[in-house]
């Protein structure tokens, strides 16, 4: 009874030092002619993956730009609506990476990434041991992995989920737009008919002249 408290126990707080220690992961707005930048500490050797996504505004597009301690540009893309890209650090420094939305004069733009330094920490202490883990721990394994996961997939489905509802906000304000248009030039063609069919019908008056003889 208490081993498999103490296994659940061990469970919950590698849960939270994962969740705390693992990179970064930020929704922010960008906004128009305008640049972010963001930096991480990170060690020789320790594998990262920057991954991101543009979740609102214009074409969902924005440059993104990493570099290293040194100025080295280690990533590149122009007008990207997500990617991904994984390197492995080469020296010890503090790494930067930038997103810029200065090619648009007008669009506001809303950017989610998650930037993961270094492996995630095992489970348990002697995770590595020789021995094999108790089905317990074993369990809590296939637990945790599950669960990592379904995080990622909520994570996923939610930006989706954004950006589909800013898609149809922005295309039901547009047909809204058109909608009133419509209705506005209906009402002026309308006006005009009934003026020229008023005046096809208007007694016209005529002015008689007599000439003396």
């Amino acid at each position: 009874m208490y081993g498999a408290i103490r296994v659940l126990l061990q469970v919950f707080f590698a849960q939270l030092l994962c969740g705390w220690v693992l990179g970064s992961e930020l929704t922010f707005e960008l906004p128009d002619n305008a640049k972010q930048c963001f930096y991480e500490d990170i060690i020789m050797g320790t594998k990262c993956t920057l991954e991101f996504q543009v979740v609102t505004g214009g074409h969902y597009d924005v440059d993104c730009r990493l570099e290293d301690p040194d100025g080295t540009v280690l990533y590149k893309e122009m007008k990207k609506q997500y990617d991904s890209f994984t390197f492995t650090a080469a020296r010890n420094g503090t790494f930067k990476f930038c997103f810029s939305n200065e090619f648009s004069t007008f669009t506001h733009k809303t950017v989610y990434f998650d930037f993961q330094v270094g492996e995630d920490p095992p489970l348990f202490p002697n995770e590595n041991r020789v021995t094999a883990l108790t089905q317990m721990e074993s369990a809590c394994v296939s637990i945790h992995e599950a669960l990592k996961s379904v995080i990622d997939y909520q994570t996923h489905f939610r930006l989706r989920e954004a950006q589909g509802r800013s898609r149809a906000e922005d295309l039901n304000t547009r047909v809204a737009f058109w909608s009133i248009g419509e209705a506005f030039i209906l009402l002026v063609v309308s006006i005009s008919q009934v003026v020229l069919l008023r005046s096809f019908f208007s007694d016209r008056k005529t002015t008689t002249t007599r000439v003396g003889s």
